[in-house]
């Protein structure tokens, strides 16, 4: 089977919600658009709003720890700037990321944590994203080595467990580990893979009811000796990309 591109995704917010593509288009040094544009930075937190940079995930309110996030949708339209989320246990809310951040943290209260890692403000560093690397990465992940671990769990695992960008058709499992330092032709873009993902216990939580549910860790370290799952790529060469694109393993 040829191997292709079978979803986009994208996390406007690190953490607090999820969005499907239609296509995007990638440029060489960037990672996906808007993928962890903003952050929810909690007390702790040592993001510097008066020079912000990019800064480690410990820094933000996220799935680990608070895994009732993991069940945020998000919807962002670029053209007006609003965002839009839905959680099971909250009403919906729509508003605007730049000037609107305090009723994002006034939403998430009832699901966060009140003590010394409460969300206390959105943030975010112009021209870069808060990803789980320091340099400007997207994720790339294959849903037969998903099914694999599945199978191995002997139940179903939602893809939104991983929060990846792009979710590959037509690999055998864990294929991906073997790409470390290659190059992939995916659509119109040439991408540099450049190491596997450290799990951490965000992908225990269930993606639908932000409730922990799955030792996912535990799995990983039985099928595959690390808690690895998926490999990170830098953009080589740009275009737009979309689902049903041919993936090339390149020399």
């Amino acid at each position: 089977m040829t191997a292709s591109l079978a979803h986009i995704f994208r996390y406007p917010i690190k953490a607090h919600g999820r969005e499907e593509l239609a296509s995007v288009v990638l440029s060489a040094g960037a990672g996906l658009p808007w993928d962890r544009h903003w952050a929810v930075a909690h007390e702790r937190s040592r993001f510097d709003s008066a020079a912000p940079a990019w800064v480690p995930c410990g820094n933000f309110q996220r799935g680990a720890r608070t895994p009732a996030v993991m069940a945020i949708s998000a919807r962002f339209d670029e053209g007006t700037g609003t965002m839009d989320l839905t959680h099971p246990d909250l009403p919906p809310l729509r508003f605007h990321p730049e000037t609107q951040g305090g009723r994002l943290i006034d939403w998430l209260a009832p699901i966060s944590p009140a003590d010394e890692f409460r969300p206390m403000a959105l943030v975010r560093a112009p021209g870069l994203g808060m990803s789980d690397t320091d340099y400007p990465s997207l994720s790339i992940n294959s849903r037969a080595s998903n099914a694999a671990l599945a199978a191995h769990m002997g139940r179903d695992l939602s893809l939104h467990r991983w929060r990846g960008n792009l979710w590959l058709d037509g690999l055998e499992p864990w294929e991906e580990f073997g790409w470390i330092g290659r190059r992939l032709r995916l659509g119109a873009t040439v991408l540099q893979v450049q190491e596997r993902i450290g799990r951490c216990k965000a992908t225990t939580a269930n993606p639908e009811t932000g409730l922990v549910d799955a030792d996912t860790l535990g799995a990983l370290r039985a099928v595959v000796g690390e808690q690895d799952f998926g490999v990170f790529a830098t953009v080589i060469e740009g275009g737009r990309i979309a689902p049903g694109d041919r993936v090339e393993v390149l020399a």
